[in-house]
């Protein structure tokens, strides 16, 4: 069986290592054969393919990006569509796809299943925001480079006796900005799930500064103070539709100055947080990801795809993993803010 291999949408740490997952469990155990497809699903749309053997993946599992590249192009629009997508994938004698990729990714790929293409996929995403799996590779390296750059931020913001916010990935879910901020010891976490007021974001920094401590905010990008109705945003729109955010800390960073008098900087971490090595954490994982991957494939389990459960690899629909996001339960906020201030 052959099989053709993509990886689609924003890039994260770990891909790599699904790659070399899928390709040594699928070969040695399975006799599957891989042919890399390059860019995502333009590449698929294209025929734009290159070798995917043993002696190809050799050392990248502690790489970070993709080597077969990324892209988020929507495979239907264009020159895309079913009929396309058959035809390249019969071209090149390609018996079933195995997709690595975020909610977009996996929307496409449950649809090109309902339309009878075999297909496989892995979830992908830094976010952490799919709702099939307790956690995506990606997230873990996301996390450290955070929480290394609050870290920094913090002996300088102590230096100067400012107010340091620093905003972090986030489209809809908070967990980055959670799990960062709580390992920087922050003195605010603002994320998408809990709309906050200008006057809670100042009585948290001013009781900071009155401890003789410089306040550290962390804010996702997908964030929203109670006066907004939609994210922040001066990018467009990307493939899907979706618009690019950013910069919400460089609004509310004025705003704090203003109401506060503390000098405040803010510093946008964006992509430096998918870029690098992945951690070790995140190696394991997306290595098992991918070795099951492989497995599913040989089972025929079309329209599904893996995922992490406690400390298990299981296998779940599509569809368990679109519809509803994995949010931030204010419980685990309302935990983290007991330590705010």
């Amino acid at each position: 069986m052959r099989i053709g291999v993509l990886t689609s949408g924003g890039d994260a740490p770990g891909l790599n290592a699904v790659i070399r997952g899928a390709v040594l469990n699928g070969e040695r155990q399975y006799g599957l054969d891989f042919i890399g497809i390059r860019d995502g699903w333009r590449g698929l749309v294209d025929a734009d393919f290159q070798q995917l053997e043993r002696s190809d993946v050799k050392g990248i599992g502690k790489m970070g990006g993709t080597i077969l590249g990324s892209s988020r192009t929507n495979p239907f629009e264009g020159n895309g569509g079913i009929d396309r997508i058959n035809q390249v994938m019969s071209d090149a004698k390609m018996d079933a796809l195995l997709v690595i990729g975020g909610e977009g990714t996996l929307a496409a790929a449950n649809r090109l299943a309902e339309a009878g293409i075999k297909i496989v996929g892995v979830p992908k995403t830094v976010d952490n925001d799919l709702s099939a799996t307790d956690y995506t590779f990606g997230f873990d390296t996301a996390v450290n480079i955070a929480t290394d750059a609050m870290d920094r931020l913090r002996t300088t913001g102590d230096s100067h006796h400012r107010c340091m916010v620093a905003e972090v990935m986030g489209r809809h879910v908070g967990w980055i900005a959670l799990h960062s901020g709580m390992a920087a010891g922050a003195h605010a976490i603002l994320i998408p799930e809990r709309k906050t007021s200008l006057d809670e974001i100042v009585g948290w920094v001013q009781s900071a500064a009155s401890r003789g401590r410089a306040p550290l905010v962390v804010v996702a990008e997908g964030f929203l103070l109670n006066t907004m109705d939609d994210a922040h945003s001066e990018r467009g729109l990307d493939a899907f539709g979706r618009p690019r955010l950013g910069g919400i800390g460089e609004q509310l960073a004025p705003l704090i100055e203003q109401a506060t008098g503390i000098e405040t900087r803010a510093t946008t971490l964006g992509h430096i947080q998918r870029g690098g090595t992945p951690s070790a954490f995140d190696r394991v994982l997306a290595t098992r990801f991918g070795m099951n991957a492989a497995r599913i494939i040989s089972e025929e389990g079309w329209g599904q795809m893996v995922a992490l459960r406690g400390t298990d690899i299981v296998t779940t629909p599509f569809e368990a993993a679109l519809g509803q996001l994995k949010q931030v339960p204010m419980d685990r906020w309302d935990e983290a803010a007991l330590l705010f201030g």
